[in-house]
This record gives structure tokens, C-alpha cells and sequence, in this order.
């Protein structure tokens, strides 16, 4: 039995140092693209060749390829290898701690499978008075845009009084544990829309106010549908092309 505990534990390990190690291989590909180093539509070296020069087993590059696939940015052609689909703004390489461009786009899969069902069960149990807080962050939101301003903490209040509406204090301390985390993604979307047109803050601001208007009718389904579109929505302008 112990023997068995040992090498599950040395299994587990094994798994979370290849994780890392993807994660690393990940964020030096997603850097190269947004810099120009690989173009738009040119095929990526093989995984022989980028096994060399990163330092990474194969294993460790086909797991961060398939990241990157999952992201949008590079797409496998049957044996003919990958291609860059689209580059991403260099600006996000500034606004994500170094190192952390591929944990913040597993954030973004946590949340997508976290936030959907706060939402319905907020339309479910919401009260009065949790949808006064909600409608205050909403104002508090709107007041932002129109003046220009980046919103995170706003943004982040928002979801905080969702999650509260749950009245699951499951959901309630996750959020509340995980929000420093859950911040880092939203100032880089944030601050990313807010380089580009005044119609990108707006369009995040409408995904809210679809959130919000199903909890206020309490429609579970349409609060979890749009709930789940905005994270991934936010997940993809991460990587909004140039």
C-alpha cells in the first residue's frame, strides 16, 4: 500500500512539474508571436525543433501546442505542422506578471466552469436587497465607462455581489479566495478594450447587463448562458488579434 502512495505521489508530481514546464514553453511561443517572430499564417518549427530550443521534452511542447490551440493562436494542419492564426497585442506581454500568461488563461477555464452556475443560482435565490448591491455595482460600472476609467475594481465588485447573491457560502469564499487571481485577468481585458475602440467597453458592459437583467427576472438558464459567454469572451480578447 505504501508503495502504491509513493508512486501515485510521484505521478502527481511528475504531472505538476510537466504542467509548469508547459506553461513556460507556452508563454515563450504566445511572446514570439505577439513580438513578430512568428507571423500570422507562417508554420511554427516542428516540435523537434522547439523540444531543442527550449530545453522541453516533447511531451511538455505538444502539451503547451495544444494550450495555444485552445487559445485560438495556433491552429494543426495533418501532416503539415502548426500555424500561427493570430497575434495577439504585444501589450498583454506588460500587463501579465512575468511567467503568467498561461495560468491566467486556465484562470479564465476556472471561472468559465465556476462563474456560469453562481449566475443561475443567483437568479434563483437572489433577494431584494442582493439585487439593490447588484444594480449599485452596475451603476458603479456604467459611471466608468462613461468616464474613461479602467473599472477593475468595479468589475470585480460586480461579480462579488453575484456570487453573494448565491447565498452558498461555497461559492461566496472561492470568489473571495480566488479574487486576487480573478483580478489579473480582468485588468488585462480591461485595460486591452480600453486601447481600442470606445464600442469594445461598451459590448463588455452589455454582456453585464444581459447577467444582470436574467438574475433580475430570474431566469437561471439565461443567467448561466450569459454568464458563461462573458468569461469566455473575456478569455478570447485576452488574445484579440492585431
Amino acid at each position: 500500500m505504501d508503495g502504491d502512495v509513493a508512486d501515485n505521489d510521484a505521478l502527481v508530481r511528475g504531472r505538476t512539474t510537466a504542467g509548469r514546464l508547459s506553461g513556460v514553453v507556452y508563454d515563450q511561443i504566445v511572446e514570439m508571436i505577439a513580438r513578430g517572430e512568428f507571423a500570422v499564417n507562417s508554420r511554427l518549427p516542428s516540435e523537434a525543433d522547439l523540444s531543442a530550443r527550449f530545453s522541453a521534452s516533447r511531451p511538455v511542447v505538444r502539451e503547451a501546442l495544444q494550450r495555444l490551440r485552445d487559445d485560438g493562436l495556433v491552429l494543426s494542419r495533418q501532416g503539415s505542422g502548426s500555424y500561427v492564426t493570430r497575434r495577439p497585442d504585444a501589450a498583454v506581454l506588460h500587463l501579465v506578471p512575468v511567467g503568467s500568461l498561461a495560468d491566467v488563461q486556465r484562470c479564465f477555464e476556472f471561472r468559465a466552469g465556476l462563474e456560469p452556475a453562481a449566475a443561475a443560482l443567483a437568479a434563483e435565490r437572489r433577494e431584494d436587497e442582493d439585487m439593490r448591491r447588484i444594480n449599485a455595482a452596475m451603476e458603479a460600472l456604467e459611471r466608468c465607462i462613461a468616464e474613461g476609467h479602467l473599472g477593475v475594481e468595479e468589475d470585480g465588485k460586480l461579480h462579488d455581489e453575484i456570487a453573494n447573491a448565491t447565498h452558498n457560502q461555497y461559492h461566496i469564499s472561492v470568489r473571495a479566495s480566488l479574487r486576487s487571481h480573478f483580478v489579473v485577468g480582468m485588468n488585462v481585458t480591461r485595460s486591452l478594450s480600453l486601447r481600442r475602440a470606445a464600442s469594445q467597453l461598451r459590448a463588455v458592459q452589455d454582456e453585464h447587463v444581459l447577467i444582470v437583467d436574467a438574475i433580475a427576472r430570474r431566469d437561471a438558464g439565461a443567467a448561466y448562458e450569459a454568464m458563461n459567454a462573458h468569461v469566455l469572451n473575456a478569455r478570447r480578447r485576452m488574445f484579440e488579434g492585431i
